[in-house]
């Protein structure tokens, strides 16, 4: 399912950057140690009595929290997101790449224990700033085994002007 970054021409005329990550289960493991890690103590995440008391019984099991599945969505693509990066910079004539500078997120489904996850990336320039500076997107979409949708989030990266 993985692959090399494909480059393609959107419905509106702009240069799109597209990669999809390999798949990872999740464990129990992998949240409880992710939320004793960050300190998430919320009931929801370590009280699985008040979990099977209190959430409605389509939800009241062991579920990753959303700041887990972003991380894990990152963790996804890592390995290869410099393949997005040194393929936009050069098509588009970006300078050095600078670093993330903002994050959006929006939660679609919950995740569970067992669930398989893979990313969907798609990157694309938003627009360049009064510094010459470009801003990028990339747009995560974590879809689970099932290909529902998981999570939504875009990073958005900076870049230096070309030297």
């Amino acid at each position: 399912m993985s692959g090399h970054v494909r480059i393609e021409v959107n419905e509106k005329g702009k240069t799109v950057y597209r990669l999809t990550s390999h798949r990872r289960t999740i464990t129990e493991t992998d949240i409880v140690t992710f939320v004793n890690l960050i300190g998430l103590h919320e009931p929801p995440f370590i009280d699985m009595e008040w979990v099977k008391n209190e959430l409605p019984a389509t939800h009241n099991k062991r579920f990753a929290p959303a700041p887990f599945l972003i991380s894990l969505g990152m963790g996804l693509v890592a390995t290869s997101i410099m393949e997005i990066v040194e393929a936009i910079t050069k098509k588009e004539n970006l300078g050095p790449f600078h670093g993330m500078v903002g994050l959006e997120a929006v939660v679609r489904n919950p995740a569970y224990p067992g669930d398989t996850l893979h990313v969907d990336l798609e990157a694309a320039v938003d627009r360049k700033t009064k510094n010459g500076q470009t801003l990028v997107d990339l747009k995560h979409v974590l879809k689970n085994q099932r290909n529902k949708i998981v999570v939504i989030f875009t990073e958005k990266i900076i870049f230096e002007p070309p030297e």
